[in-house]
């Protein structure tokens, strides 16, 4: 029987939703970005953008979504960053639709798989890959494969008594490094009266920060904008250096929209794990971006499909 030659990739994370139609050598051949957060109802945004993409020629669907996955019963049993999706049957609900194997794993997770099926992972065996967003997800893989674990990454705590986590623990890594954590650190230091050119950004309303608007005014030398994202920086090396000093990596993969600011940000993170690594770990690891970028996602929810099926 001939072999199907198309997958579909959902990728629902803490502020996008992107899905995309993806060939059996990972290439993209068409693709839909929505907002997540801006939706009623993110189930329907997804059946929606997969209707644009089915046809008989699709092999499955693969869908990665932020949180911890029960992927016997298909369902996302937390997500601090998007808990409108906690305990939605997203297998049952799409095979229904659409009659399709359905597949459903964490989005850091699925972006671990497509960095390691056509991205920055493929000269590695093992990795770690760390998705700087909104929050802070994590991926694994090891031997070749992705480690079947919740790889959340973004929870290690790093501070033992420090500012409550949505997900209901303290001191986070999340809550130190992520973009929310930027643009609150941000706010909180405008309200307290730092002096920083940012007040007058979003028209003087500084809640509307974001990290681009952040790194924008660090590379005009705002003293606030840099403070705060090398702050962040220091803390994503702790979380570095842990990762490398529990999985001794090959390589520690940096994904997500945070990597735009890598000359301040991640060079920060990299001084740090260095400092707190293990030498003779640190020495043999990689520190790289991703190469997929946002497509990361989706091209991992793809290759679910594809290692899955031989139709």
């Amino acid at each position: 029987m001939r072999q199907k030659r198309y997958a579909i990739g959902a990728d629902i994370g803490g502020t996008n939703l992107r899905v995309a139609l993806v060939d059996r050598e990972g290439k993209i051949v068409e693709r839909i970005k929505t907002s997540s957060t801006e939706t009623d109802d993110v189930f329907d945004s997804l059946v929606s953008a997969i209707d644009r993409f089915y046809s008989d020629d699709v092999a499955g669907i693969g869908i990665g979504v932020a949180g911890v996955i029960e992927r016997a019963k298909g369902i996302v049993k937390r997500s601090p960053n998007l808990p409108s999706v906690e305990g939605i049957g997203f297998i049952d609900g799409i095979r229904q639709k659409f009659s399709l194997p359905v597949y459903i794993e964490n989005d850091a997770n699925a972006a671990a798989l497509g960095e390691s099926w056509t991205g920055a992972g493929r000269e590695f065996n093992s990795f770690v890959l760390f998705t700087l967003g909104t929050g802070i997800g994590g991926g694994v893989i090891y031997d070749g494969h992705l480690l079947d674990i919740a790889a959340e990454l973004g929870h290690i705590s790093i501070e033992a008594d420090g500012v409550r986590c949505p997900c209901g623990n303290n001191g986070c890594l999340e809550s130190y490094a992520s973009a929310r954590a930027m643009t609150g650190r941000a706010v909180e230091s405008i309200e307290s009266g730092t002096e920083s050119l940012m007040k007058g950004c979003c028209e003087g309303n500084v809640y509307k920060i974001s990290p681009e608007d952040i790194y924008s005014y660090a590379l005009e030398g705002d003293n606030l904008a840099r403070e705060t994202l090398k702050t962040a920086g220091r803390y994503l090396g702790v979380g570095i250096a842990s990762a490398i000093n529990i999985f001794s990596p090959e390589a520690v993969i940096l994904a997500g929209g945070l990597i735009g600011a890598w000359n301040i940000y991640v060079e920060t993170a990299i001084k740090e794990a260095s400092k707190r690594a293990f030498p003779e770990i640190y020495g043999s690891t990689k520190i790289l971006p991703s190469l997929l970028k946002d497509d990361a996602g989706v091209i991992g929810a793809a290759c679910l499909v594809f290692d899955k099926t031989n139709s």
